[in-house]
């Protein structure tokens, strides 16, 4: 049975800023985070957003655009590290928000920026298990990234959400079953109860990060099946890979690390520059990935989505009948490195609303965006021109209350 998502859907927050213009406020060149993170603008949320009208907006959208009865799905699952009660699931809210069935399993995953992975793969297996039975999975990826205002990881903050069908009729990418995966606990990366903001390790998290890659590589490097050639290497396999990316240089860390254990359990494969012929195939294989993220900043859960769905959108008619490879981290910490196969009706399901998405944002200075960053989360009305679905209407009687405005 062929397994894996069917469509994926897109939603970016209504306001933007450019780092240009935040690094000319924090006193900083503004190549260090262009050239030094890889990035360019991040997304940021109106009053009236948060992590539900992000996530709930991703899913009406793909409902719409599969033409599909929100009857049909059997399970909701939302991953996301941006939860907005302890208790009641962000899936709770969104289950409502899109009229699902009552007779469908909700719930959320929680585990950094793994989570979508986890969320993907919970589904996969839920659809295989069915056999014969129909059965649609409905994942949604939804993050808010928040540092403190000043801090190393402010330019690193994003937002934005991908929701996925899961079902045995993948249009957009057939999951492999053979995955790699590495846990180990450390702390990287945490938000303890009570803190808006994340708490991060910044150097030791990279290192983690690589660590994990190296572990979870290896063991699905193992699994590939037919056995390698003299000389080939997995990255003689796949037309790209896909990497979490926080920031569009971890990526390239990341794919040097990659490069570095793959070519070397290739015997016979000759290589006079590492660094050299690494770049060469981060330039190939890897940066077509990384253009939209680059303009979202860091979304978490949805970062590796985001930039599959972004690859798809852009090459979705050349990546027919191609096989990609994807890595996915998150602190704490677990990864994931799994394969999927392009289907050759990618074309028809290829338009994720990444282009629409991006080109309907409004920029704010720097000024309003410290006053978004300080603001407390009461909601509020959408702002002019406003793309969303859903709005987060505030609290009464501590109940968060939203409502439909658009789709």
């Amino acid at each position: 049975m062929s397994v894996g998502i069917e469509r994926l859907a897109v939603y970016v927050p209504a306001y933007a800023l450019k780092l240009e213009d935040l690094a000319a406020a924090r006193g900083v060149a503004p190549e260090k985070y262009r050239d030094g993170l890889g990035l360019g603008e991040m997304a940021l949320v109106p009053p009236c957003e948060d992590v539900v009208t992000l996530a709930a907006t991703a899913g009406a959208r793909l409902i719409g655009a599969a033409h599909l009865d929100p009857a049909q799905i059997g399970m909701l699952l939302v991953a996301t590290e941006t939860p907005v009660d302890h208790a009641k699931p962000v899936a709770s809210f969104v289950h409502g928000l899109l009229g699902l069935s009552s007779h469908c399993r909700v719930w959320d995953l929680t585990h950094a920026c793994y989570a979508g992975t986890a969320a993907l793969m919970t589904a996969a297996d839920w659809v295989r298990a069915g056999g014969h039975r129909v059965r649609r999975a409905l994942v949604i990826a939804a993050d808010i990234a928040r540092y403190p205002l000043g801090s190393p990881g402010e330019p690193t903050q994003g937002a934005g959400a991908v929701a996925m069908l899961v079902d045995a009729e993948p249009q957009a990418l057939i999951l492999s079953e053979d995955t790699g995966v590495h846990a180990r606990h450390v702390h990287d990366f945490w938000r303890p109860l009570g803190r808006r903001e994340a708490l991060v390790d910044g150097q030791y998290s990279i290192a983690c990060y690589l660590d994990a890659l190296t572990g979870a590589f290896t063991a699905f490097r193992a699994l590939e099946r037919p056995p390698f050639e003299p000389g080939e290497a997995f990255t003689d396999r796949v037309a790209h890979l896909l990497y979490h990316s926080p920031f569009p240089k971890m990526a390239a860390k990341a794919h040097r690390r990659l490069v570095e254990i793959d070519w070397r359990a290739a015997p016979g494969r000759v290589v006079e520059d590492l660094d050299t012929a690494a770049a060469a195939s981060f330039r190939e294989l890897v940066a077509p990935g990384l253009e939209a993220i680059a303009r979202v900043g860091n979304c978490y859960t949805a970062s590796l989505y985001f930039c599959l769905a972004a690859l798809l959108e852009a090459q979705g008619r050349r990546l027919g009948g191609r096989r990609l490879g994807l890595f996915s981290y998150g602190s704490g910490s677990c990864a994931e490195f799994f394969s999927g196969l392009v289907p050759a009706s990618v074309a028809a399901v290829s338009d994720a609303g990444v282009a629409a998405s991006l080109a309907r944002r409004t920029y704010v200075d720097v000024a309003a965006y410290e006053r978004l960053a300080r603001a407390p989360e009461t909601g509020g009305d959408p702002p002019p021109g406003f793309a969303g679905a859903f709005i987060f209407e505030g609290v009464r009687g501590e109940q968060r209350r939203y409502a439909r405005v658009g789709i």
